[in-house]
């Protein structure tokens, strides 16, 4: 980063703290996997512009920041970042200033005037796109066509994110014994904010993911394996990125547009919603803290404002 656009604020802290004794890994340990991965991105960002330079956020004195600084960030954030984006990083940046606090490194006073930063208002259009019914049939399909033990574990796969609106990383937490077999429930306990609900499995999402155990067996462990090159199962976990992979190999062979794990999240609440489920249910399945996150994966406005379109007469040429 150039420094003639940093903040230059504070440099690093020497010497390094201990862990139990740092704010910024006192504050990641707190959240879940998932949020520690973002959090930390956020924090590198903060770190950079408070230093002109590349820095790791545990070795900064944080505590040094007052009302002025956070403000300075708050300004420069708005001008790169989307609201949403923006108030993320904000919120890394309390969480950090909150722990300075709590392990004696400011005083009170100080602490609430630093943290006296206002969210950032604004709404943008939501990233990815949702996945089409004749889209979602295609690559089930293509599943189905592969005999190897990869074709069968990859139709669960679709259906804990598309049937079910899990997140990458709850899909590749679960545990075996979280899924019970006469319901189709799947216990969700690793989850953002460490928020555990139960979802359910139904119809043909049932179906994939009973064919997926039959052929998987009863041992205790991860509910979806590793498969090696040649269909050897492999009692592994796999990995966020795997699942990635597992994506971008089905959409290729289907020939369907690419599309994200979440895009199949976005897809599952749309449905939900234009299905009319309500908002507090399909907030309650996704496990999102507030209706309100929910609702911008709402597509009935779009599809009312849509069709308020047609009501405008253009002459045809």
């Amino acid at each position: 980063m150039n420094t003639s656009n940093s903040l230059t604020i504070i440099t690093p802290n020497h010497p390094a703290l201990q862990p139990s004794a740092n704010p910024v890994a006192v504050y990641l340990a707190s959240l879940g996997s998932g949020s520690r991965r973002a959090m930390t991105q956020a924090l590198r960002v903060i770190a950079e512009l408070l230093t002109g330079t590349t820095a790791d956020p545990a070795s900064l004195p944080w505590w040094n920041m007052g009302y002025q600084h956070t403000q300075a960030i708050r300004s420069r954030l708005m001008e790169r970042y989307s609201p949403a984006s923006t108030n993320k990083m904000l919120a890394a940046l309390r969480g950090v200033l909150r722990e300075s606090w709590r392990l004696g490194f400011m005083d009170a006073e100080m602490f609430h005037r630093a943290i006296d930063i206002k969210t950032v208002k604004g709404d943008a259009i939501p990233k990815g796109r949702s996945v089409g019914s004749g889209e979602i049939n295609a690559l089930v399909e293509e599943c189905y066509h592969d005999v190897s033990p990869a074709g069968m574990r990859d139709a669960a796969i679709l259906a804990l994110l598309y049937a079910a609106g899990l997140r990458r990383s709850e899909v590749v937490a679960l545990d075996l014994g979280d899924y019970d077999t006469e319901t189709g429930g799947l216990k969700i306990v690793a989850s953002k904010g460490n928020k555990a609900r139960t979802v359910y499995l139904g119809n043909g999402a049932k179906a994939a993911m009973t064919g997926w155990i039959n052929l998987r067996g009863d041992d205790v462990g991860p509910l979806l394996y590793r498969i090696r090159k040649g269909g050897k199962m492999v009692a592994g976990r796999l990995t966020d990125q795997a699942i990635w992979v597992v994506l971008e190999k089905r959409f290729r062979q289907a020939k369907v547009k690419p599309f994200t794990p979440h895009d199949l999240r976005r897809t599952f609440a749309g449905e939900m919603l234009d299905a009319g489920v309500d908002l507090v249910t399909v907030q309650h399945l996704m496990g999102h803290a507030s209706p309100v996150t929910t609702s911008r994966y709402d597509r009935r406005d779009e599809k009312t404002k849509m069709e308020a379109a047609t009501k405008i007469h253009f002459p045809m040429s």
